[in-house]
């Protein structure tokens, strides 16, 4: 009896061991079942556009500096104090051709003119003797009876000579005392503003003092760099050798002044006849027309100085796509949209033109899309070629991928239609 205890207790520990085993092995040959879950493919919606061809008219755009057409540094051409400054002869005024801007006391000019007048007087004096001591010489040799010409110094022709010399130079140094006394008055030479003021009543001046800085006011001038690849669009007014060509396109004018938009018309007029040479750009030069000059529409004036755009109306070009610049990624790349399954291609383009809104590709390009293609507007940072989107058009329109070989009658389920199912 006490043996069949023993081996109870050893066999019950074997048998749970067994067991236990028997039901791990169960366990691993037999596991049990995951619940699998349907996965919806993820579908990208995106804002797309269909390309369609139209004809552009290129604006070429540039910017610089308004400076004056014509502009002229006041020298004085006589010594002198000045005793009178004109009230617009100062920076900022306006004056008209030939007033008065600055006079030079002419006290010493005036009496030179009249020491010329007496010195001129004297010498007619002169020239009156010697003539009619010449006169009466001609006469006694007739009445002597003496044959043939008289001598030249007999007929007093040499001091005759002499006599209008002297009465000519006198006479030029009276010329020469009316412009000194003219030139104490110094006149506008052209209609215009003062840009610069340097003498003042009381100062004395002479040849070599800056008097003032003038411009003339009726035109304006600004430089306007090219880009070279829309230059190309440009019918620029080309300098020849024969004369300049007839060319002269418009070009729109526009700056902020006194915190509001402004802009004018102007025209360009000339083609500088060298390459910038640190940007290998050409140099158009616009000119506008009476930029001081009060307008209707209450425009401020084209100030000298100012920093101004331009746009500059260049020629027609058609066929061509109009891209917007928020679908154009690095490197002129756009995505396109493949139907019908709606999977996305990237294509790089070759622009004609590049402006604020838009790039410009033509139509008949090597790289160009076909006409009707989709363009995806919606910026996507790593697209893959490849994947699949849902484009949505303007108005509201949606178009739904299609899976390869399906008709459109057909069209592969949305996501949208799979839960409509499943509920």
């Amino acid at each position: 009896m006490k043996g069949l205890l023993q081996f109870l207790r050893a066999l019950l520990p074997l048998s749970v061991l067994g067991a236990l085993g028997t039901w791990g092995w169960w366990l691993v040959q037999h596991p049990p079942k995951r619940p699998q879950m349907p996965v919806e493919p993820v579908v990208l919606k995106v804002e797309a556009t269909r390309l369609v061809q139209r004809s552009h008219r290129v604006a070429v755009r540039s910017q610089g500096v308004v400076s004056p057409r014509t502009r002229s540094v006041l020298l004085p051409e006589v010594a002198g104090r000045v005793i009178e400054l004109a009230p617009s002869f100062r920076p900022g005024g306006f004056f008209a051709k030939g007033a008065l801007l600055l006079r030079i006391d002419p006290t010493d000019y005036e009496a030179a003119l009249v020491m010329a007048k007496a010195e001129v007087a004297a010498c007619e004096v002169v020239v009156a003797e010697e003539e009619a001591k010449a006169q009466q010489a001609r006469e006694s040799w007739i009445a002597l009876g003496k044959q043939g010409e008289p001598s030249a110094l007999l007929l007093r022709t040499p001091q005759l000579a002499k006599a209008r010399a002297d009465l000519a130079s006198s006479q030029a140094r009276v010329a020469r005392a009316q412009r000194d006394v003219q030139r104490t008055s110094l006149l506008a030479p052209y209609d215009g503003q003062v840009l610069r003021q340097n003498v003042d009543v009381g100062q004395f001046v002479n040849s070599a003092t800056v008097l003032g800085e003038v411009f003339a006011a009726d035109r304006v001038e600004i430089r306007l760099p090219l880009p070279e690849r829309e230059s190309r669009f440009l019918r620029l007014p080309q300098p020849f050798r024969d004369g300049q060509s007839e060319f002269s396109p418009a070009v729109q004018i526009s700056g902020v002044f006194a915190g509001r938009q402004a802009s004018w018309q102007g025209r360009i007029i000339r083609v500088e006849g060298s390459l910038d040479e640190q940007t290998r750009q050409i140099t158009a030069v616009a000119q506008v027309e009476d930029p001081y000059g009060r307008k209707a529409d209450g425009q401020p004036p084209l100030v000298v100085g100012s920093f101004v755009e331009a746009k500059i109306e260049g020629e027609l070009i058609e066929p061509v796509f109009q891209i917007p610049r928020r679908a154009v990624r690095a490197g002129n790349e756009v995505i396109l949209i493949l139907e019908p399954d709606c999977r996305l291609k990237r294509q790089a383009l070759e622009p004609l033109v590049v402006e604020e809104d838009f790039i410009i590709v033509s139509a008949n390009g090597p790289k160009a899309p076909s006409a009707g293609a989709l363009l995806c507007l919606t910026p996507i940072a790593f697209p893959a070629d490849g994947a699949v989107v849902e484009p949505h058009l303007e108005g509201g329109r949606v178009i739904a991928p299609q899976a390869q070989g399906q008709s459109p009658a057909q069209g592969a389920p949305t996501p949208r239609d799979q839960r409509k199912r499943k509920s």
